[in-house]
């Protein structure tokens, strides 16, 4: 049930993760209708954007002789590779076109720091260092928050679980997300969310 201690948390709507870019998840641009419709229900809205700097260390270009997709092992764990995306000031970078960004209340930017990733909007790769949701969140006497956006296995399962593990109520709105489903990625991020009592909407 949605309330006004409920917030709405949006995950990388952006072109890169949408058909034509980078990195683009499967009908990633599908989310966008539902995700504008649900804004209006929710006392908080927040919009996570990924925001990388040219050279940053996810890339596979900075890796000579590895391929995207690939992983290595980085200081703070396993490591996907990924093709260069969302970098910062980048067409790919905008948020999608017809995602009602006026009526965010925040926009949480991650990944900036060249030498560690971020899926979560809630902290950098090592699980340790925050963006500063956590807080913002506190502030606003929000105690749950529905979940949406790109891509379900990754940024937003990510996200979710760290959620989960702050104490906020947390569902997740499948039908207003979409995956990339990288070798089995889907199925775990599933598992993983259920088993931390994360709540599945509509798969």
């Amino acid at each position: 049930m949605v309330t006004d201690t409920s917030a709405l948390l949006v995950i990388d709507v952006q072109n890169e993760f949408c058909p034509g870019g980078a990195l683009a998840v499967h009908d990633g641009g599908l989310v966008v209708p539902r995700i504008n419709a649900l804004m209006a229900d929710f006392a908080a809205v927040i919009l996570t954007q990924d925001w990388h700097p040219a050279n940053h260390t996810s890339f596979a270009s900075q890796h000579p002789g590895t391929d995207p997709f690939s992983v290595i092992t980085m200081p703070y764990g396993p490591q996907v590779l990924w093709p260069d995306h969302c970098v910062q000031g980048s067409a790919g970078a905008a948020f999608h076109p017809a995602l009602d960004t006026d009526r965010a209340d925040l926009i949480v930017r991650k990944g900036f720091r060249r030498q560690i990733d971020s899926y979560s909007a809630f902290f950098e790769n090592d699980h340790a260092t925050p963006t500063g949701l956590e807080g913002y969140l506190r502030a606003r006497h929000i105690d749950e928050v529905v979940i949406v956006g790109l891509a379900l296995d990754f940024c937003v399962a990510f996200s979710a679980l760290d959620a989960a593990r702050l104490g906020f109520g947390v569902s997740v709105d499948a039908r207003a997300c979409r995956a990339i489903d990288l070798d089995g990625s889907l199925a775990a991020a599933r598992a993983g969310m259920r088993a931390a009592g994360v709540a599945l909407v509509g798969g």
